[in-house]
């Protein structure tokens, strides 16, 4: 017995568990007996990927060569696995898909498992933190394991920072990640571009031309961010037929260059107001994305606003 299990002696012998599995109390019954052999051997074919794997990709080379480790030394580390939710004699894997894909190669018979009850969202973290800590997965795979956390689970950032042992503006800086284009995310999967690379590139509005010069151009992240900032601060083409645009900016008042003022002092950055004819636009200027990320949290924590009637 382990953790306080209750003994089975007395209750049920083990034909009452065979009579039991054949009159439905099976899942009871794998329970109970999960919690008394949490470790045991179980063979390849009853593991089954889990549906909460962050990681899309896996490097057949890689998984090859742990398939000649496995050859000659076995599985050292046993895979982690829960009950599956719809074949109560198999198992779902948690984490160690990797291992488990290795011993296939290998033709192992059976593989050491550790079972355990957990929930949807515990298996997600589980898998999540395993992989992080092994730094296994790509930068877009642990940023969309973060949302599924947060849109399928219902965590905040603050509690995911937690469970996964990673900073607040980690975890938001990684999920700007998602907000790239699909062909700049592919060039993150496959390692053309690396996490500090793609961040330079969240929020620009030509990103996947300034990905294809630097991955042709083989620039490095400081290389990147120069690249970045001489894109931004170069000059838009006049618009055609050289007359004044309908969006030319009207010169300041000395209301708009007060309000500058307070927003400056609020937010702790400058800030900069621009009208164009009936609309305008409030520009927020920050240097890094822990900056721009505390601007974030603070405008989320302040009340909404009732507009007036």
């Amino acid at each position: 017995m382990t953790d306080g299990a209750p003994s089975d002696h007395g209750k049920r012998t083990n034909l009452g568990r065979g009579l039991a599995a054949l009159f439905g109390e099976e899942n009871e019954d794998y329970a109970s007996l999960d919690r008394v052999r949490s470790s045991k051997s179980v063979p390849v074919e009853h593991l089954h990927p889990g549906r909460y794997q962050p990681r899309q990709v896996f490097d057949e080379e890689a998984v090859a060569a742990l398939a000649e480790s496995v050859k000659a030394q076995g599985i050292l580390q046993p895979i982690l696995v829960r009950r599956h939710p719809d074949r109560q004699s198999e198992f779902e894997i948690v984490a160690g898909e990797r291992r488990w894909r290795a011993a296939q190669k290998a033709k192992l018979h059976e593989v050491p498992v550790i079972i355990r009850e957990l929930s949807d969202a515990e298996s997600l973290e589980l898998a999540i933190v395993e992989n992080v800590q092994r730094q296994d997965l790509t930068p877009i795979e642990e940023a969309e394991g973060y949302k599924r956390l947060l849109d399928e689970f219902r965590h905040t950032q603050d509690d995911l920072a937690k469970v996964v042992g990673k900073s607040r503006s980690h975890i938001a800086n990684t999920m700007r990640l998602l907000t790239l284009p699909e062909s700049v995310k592919t060039m993150v999967m496959e390692g053309k571009l690396s996490a500090g690379h793609a961040r330079t590139l969240v929020g620009h509005e030509a990103p996947e031309d300034l990905a294809a010069e630097i991955v042709s151009k083989g620039l490095n992240v400081r290389q990147t961010e120069r690249l970045v900032q001489d894109a931004k601060a170069a000059p838009k083409p006049a618009p055609a037929g050289g007359g004044a645009s309908a969006a030319e900016e009207i010169p300041k008042d000395t209301d708009t260059i007060a309000l500058e003022r307070d927003l400056t002092a609020l937010l702790g950055l400058k800030v900069s107001i621009k009208f164009h004819g009936s609309g305008g636009s409030l520009t927020i200027h920050y240097k890094t994305l822990e900056q721009l990320d505390d601007v974030l949290h603070r405008l989320n924590q302040m009340p909404p606003i009732t507009p007036k009637p």
